[in-house]
């Protein structure tokens, strides 16, 4: 049943990367500059190698236009999605609670 898992959510640094800063012709120094960050802190961002903070997704927002409310979304999104995949690996029993004395 394969064909019925849902495809993971997309990192917002793989959504930049391919929706603005490719399109807009920008390399990753010139939209460093336009974000006011590093080069390196961006590029991690862009290669999914960092999580989106806040503070980046206002950056974004104020730069570019799309929403600081959908890029955290997208990250929450995407970290819950890796969460679940480490899931088997938390060793944790349901809470049964204590008998009463």
């Amino acid at each position: 049943m394969s064909g019925n898992r849902m495809k993971s959510p997309a990192h917002p640094g793989g959504f930049v990367k391919a929706e603005v800063i490719g399109p807009l012709g920008l390399s990753v120094t010139a939209a460093a500059d336009a974000l006011g960050v590093t080069r390196a802190a961006l590029s991690a961002l862009l290669n999914e190698r960092a999580d989106l903070s806040p503070e980046m997704a206002i950056r974004i927002e104020k730069a570019f236009g799309i929403s600081m409310e959908t890029l955290m979304r997208m990250q929450n999104s995407f970290d819950i999605a890796e969460a679940r995949k480490k899931a088997k690996e938390v060793n944790v029993a349901p809470y049964a609670g204590k008998a009463s004395e």
